[in-house]
């Protein structure tokens, strides 16, 4: 019994001690959020202060409706309202493109191998490890070739030629381990590759959907050097106006309006992963455990 009471101690005291360490990296990772929000509904004069951790004496929504561009608040009248457009339509089409590209290649590389094909698998792997800034060059000449530089379908390709790797890494680990005997069998009750695609594979592949999609939405929507590099004036993405805005102040610095904008580029994402994050983490288990 003494041992047992003992190792039961022990288990405890370890456990105190792992959530104790997880709430302070957690507290520590979610400061500069709550600094962030406080500032953005304070006044410049209450932020002069030099408190941030304090609330707000007085609530604003004033440095959101600047933020967004719907006031002028100071220097700042422009907002990120006619970016946010562009982030929307750069990335609904290049990250369900990427998705869909990418998931037929899973099913290629796994389903219907050709001679080569880990050769290919390889190099799209190999994709996945290049740097962003090896390509700028490039990449410019090809948008500038195919005449759409500086805008937001050549974005739509930059990030949907960069996410092919990513996602078609994820569809061949997932589509490895479906059972092939249900492909093969669609085979031979003459089932052509759409059709096994469509009717087989795709009704099976919610969760790794729910990964890439997540992935790549975030991974586009953050994105600055390719829309700094790629886009110019009103084309330009959410994070490249974000920059513009805070770097456009002169004289006295509108932290309030900053923060604002700051907590405005970044809400698609955090509600993204909000809403849907549980899905993800079911998403990459249920490819590690499949089959």
């Amino acid at each position: 019994m003494s041992t047992n009471s003992q190792h039961h101690g022990q288990s405890r005291v370890l456990r105190v001690f792992i959530y104790t360490t997880l709430i302070v990296f957690a507290f520590m990772y979610l400061l500069p959020l709550f600094v962030m929000l406080v500032t953005s509904f304070k006044s410049l004069d209450e932020i002069r202060q030099g408190n941030m951790m304090a609330l707000p004496n007085t609530w604003t929504i004033e440095p959101w409706l600047s933020a967004w561009g719907s006031a002028c608040i100071g220097m700042s009248c422009e907002g990120l309202k006619g970016y946010f457009m562009n982030s929307v339509m750069m990335v609904v089409p290049a990250v369900l493109i990427s998705t869909l590209v990418g998931a037929l290649n899973g099913y290629v590389l796994t389903k219907w191998r050709f001679p080569g094909h880990k050769v290919v698998f390889g190099l799209l792997l190999f994709s996945c490890f290049i740097p962003f800034q090896i390509v700028l060059v490039p990449m410019s000449q090809v948008l500038g070739w195919l005449g759409i530089a500086g805008t937001t379908a050549g974005l739509v390709l930059v990030h949907v030629t960069y996410g092919i790797g990513f996602t078609t890494l994820f569809f061949r680990n997932y589509y490895e381990a479906f059972p092939t005997e249900l492909v093969r069998a669609a085979m031979i009750d003459g089932a052509g590759f759409f059709k096994i695609f469509w009717r087989v594979l795709l009704p099976s592949s919610a969760p790794i959907f729910v990964v890439t999609i997540i992935w790549q939405f975030t991974n586009t929507w953050n994105d600055f050097l390719f829309g700094a590099s790629f886009a110019a004036g009103e084309s330009a993405p959410i994070t490249v106006a974000l920059n513009n805005l805070v770097n456009s102040s002169t004289g006295v610095k509108e932290y309030n309006v900053h923060m604002a904008a700051a907590v405005l580029a970044a809400l698609p994402t955090l509600l993204v992963y909000v809403l849907a994050g549980r899905y993800f983490v079911r998403g990459l288990m249920a490819g590690s455990v499949k089959g």
